[in-house]
């Protein structure tokens, strides 16, 4: 899109694909850059029907997995988009975005390699609410529970600290230091001594919480987990891809934060690398469209210069990018995605 809401991501696109040529180093190669805009089927027809004219097979795009039903019509052409709504290689179109099947399956390991026996899973009701329960359908793990909650952070609150059992523990703590408080042997002393630094009394019924969410809707869920005085020594907290978000450090209170992402090395390479050649920042989504036409190079090269369909791209190799490994598994574009934990205001690979 070089026009409308998301002209921005599309502009940086197009400059990760010349930072891709660049490095290829393929004359042979040659990008034609077309407005797809955004929300505009007809603005989107026209262009893919103008590179059809030309002769020319494979499309990087779109960014709306809205927009694939429009693509049917061109089913002689090959679409590569970075979107990460559904790995599940279709007719016509890849999605190379790093899929929430993706980062379901680097937590799910994660967290069997913790050893942890129950986990909450936490996503807030909104439009995305119906697309996470058919994704958590298939995660593997034995024993979890779905908790879904108010967006509002004030509704929140209150069903964060019914999910941990907060106000019980609160009275058990309130009950024990009553009955220390009456008694004057020195074990009485130390023990109350050490709940005065404490808000609760008791464990919560759960050893990992899975939080769904991203920005000011996740630092809240965060803020209510710490005020409900969840053990963090105890319970792992893991979210999903943050795209190393250094505004999540802000968020303090939380010791240690678990989640999937793409290779951070890799990934602070190409931001440096594409802000030194063009004087600005890129959007993180633009490193999946680099990834994209290393992709169909690779294909390309190994089926002897020529690309016939999306059953080409489907092998059993493991391809190597910047953001990671992936492979197709199942009819499915899957990322190997690391897990990396925030602590003390870095962020560090597990």
């Amino acid at each position: 899109p070089f026009s409308g809401e998301y002209k921005d991501i599309g502009q940086s696109m197009m400059l990760s694909l010349q930072l891709a040529l660049r490095e290829i180093g393929d004359d042979n190669i040659k990008i034609y850059p077309r407005d797809s805009g955004y929300n505009n089927p007809e603005k989107l027809i026209s262009s893919v029907e103008s590179l059809q004219d030309q002769n020319i097979k494979i499309v990087i795009g779109p960014i709306n997995n809205k927009e694939f039903e429009l693509l049917t019509n061109f089913r002689d052409m090959i679409f590569i988009s970075p979107s990460n709504i559904n790995p599940k290689v279709q007719t016509n179109v890849i999605s190379v975005g790093i899929s929430l099947e993706s980062q379901l399956k680097s937590i799910e390991k994660f967290l069997k390699k913790k050893e942890r026996k129950k986990t909450i899973i936490l996503y807030p009701k909104n439009n995305y609410t119906n697309l996470i329960d058919n994704k958590i359908n298939n995660i593997d793990l034995k024993n979890f529970k779905i908790f879904k909650y108010d967006p509002d952070p004030k509704v929140l609150t209150g069903q964060i600290e019914k999910l941990t059992n907060y106000k019980q523990r609160k009275r058990n703590l309130i009950s024990r230091v009553k009955i220390l408080e009456n008694k004057d042997d020195e074990a009485s002393k130390l023990e109350l001594k050490q709940l005065e630094q404490k808000y609760t009394i008791g464990k919560v019924n759960f050893d990992s919480v899975l939080i769904i969410d991203f920005g000011n809707s996740l630092k809240s869920v965060l803020t209510s987990l710490v005020y409900s005085d969840v053990n963090q020594e105890e319970v792992i907290i893991v979210t999903v891809n943050q795209w190393f978000d250094k505004s999540i450090f802000l968020e303090n209170s939380i010791k240690n934060l678990y989640y999937p992402s793409v290779e951070l090395k890799n990934f602070q390479r190409y931001k440096k690398n594409y802000s030194e050649t063009f004087g600005i920042q890129p959007s993180e989504i633009t490193i999946l469209a680099y990834d994209a036409m290393g992709l169909i190079y690779y294909i390309w090269n190994k089926n002897n210069n020529k690309i016939s369909s999306v059953k080409d791209f489907i092998i059993k190799d493991k391809i190597k990018g910047k953001i990671g490994t992936f492979n197709f598994i199942d009819g499915e574009l899957i990322q190997e995605l690391n897990i990396y934990k925030i602590s003390n205001k870095k962020f560090i690979r597990f």
